[in-house]
């Protein structure tokens, strides 16, 4: 049985007086760890530890609101971490920014396909950390409180310009839908932000849209879905 040995200069639990975001921090530099909390512990309820086993467990035990995760820790790597908290039912909504010392030239496009959604390079860019935590966490709670969602087959086209530049028209058909939203498998280059045309199938490819990715899943793999967001009300949508 693993046994957490993860600082807590916070609560344990939500429940308590703060109501900030809670940040899980995953590295096995201790002053690393200490600087990350010093300067974000104002905005953020900070969970901190150096192993990579116990942060798994954190992470299912504390759901944080985002991961701040180190590449370079012995025995058990980053890399894997990543993947396993991307693909685990119960954390793979969870944003993970990497943090590491390792190059962001050389490593940020394959940990964004293990699922990672931002790559910072030691020493770290605070600022720029903020904003892309802040930019993150919001979405998700977007997404928490977003319509209602109903399983439901629509068949769309989608047209637009994927990451590489190359235009693109391809038939999907959505896993389940909102009045401002749908989740459709999606083999496309596209990074979230990435904006598209959506056409209805049933009326002749009529445009109702645009919409942007608000969130991908399993990034770069045969398994990609994407989740997008109209950005204004759709015309003739299945639900209002």
């Amino acid at each position: 049985m693993t046994t957490l040995k993860a600082s807590h200069d916070t609560a344990d639990s939500r429940s308590g007086a703060s109501q900030l975001p809670r940040l899980l921090i995953i590295d096995d530099d201790p002053s690393v760890r200490k600087l990350l909390r010093f300067r974000l512990k104002d905005s953020y309820e900070i969970v901190d530890t150096g192993s990579p086993e116990d942060a798994l467990a954190l992470a299912l035990e504390d759901r944080p609101d985002a991961i701040l995760l180190d590449l370079g820790m012995p025995g058990y790597s980053g890399f894997e971490v990543c993947r396993n908290l991307a693909t685990l039912s119960l954390t793979k909504g969870i944003p993970i920014i990497i943090v590491s010392g390792q190059s962001s030239a050389e490593y940020r496009e394959y940990c964004e396909r293990l699922g990672a959604k931002a790559f910072f390079q030691k020493p770290v860019d605070i600022d720029g950390l903020r904003k892309a935590l802040a930019r993150f966490i919001e979405g998700r709670v977007h997404e928490r409180h977003g319509d209602p969602r109903v399983h439901l087959r629509v068949p769309l086209t989608l047209r637009g310009t994927d990451s590489t530049g190359k235009a693109f028209e391809i038939p999907v058909t959505t896993e389940n839908v909102s009045a401002q939203d749908f989740l459709v498998a999606c083999h496309l280059a596209l990074k979230e932000g990435a904006t598209v045309d959506v056409h209805l199938t049933k009326s002749a490819g009529k445009l109702i849209g645009k919409a942007r990715v608000a969130h991908l899943e399993s990034p770069g793999t045969a398994g990609q879905r994407c989740d997008f967001h109209f950005i204004e009300k759709p015309v003739e949508w299945v639900l209002r």
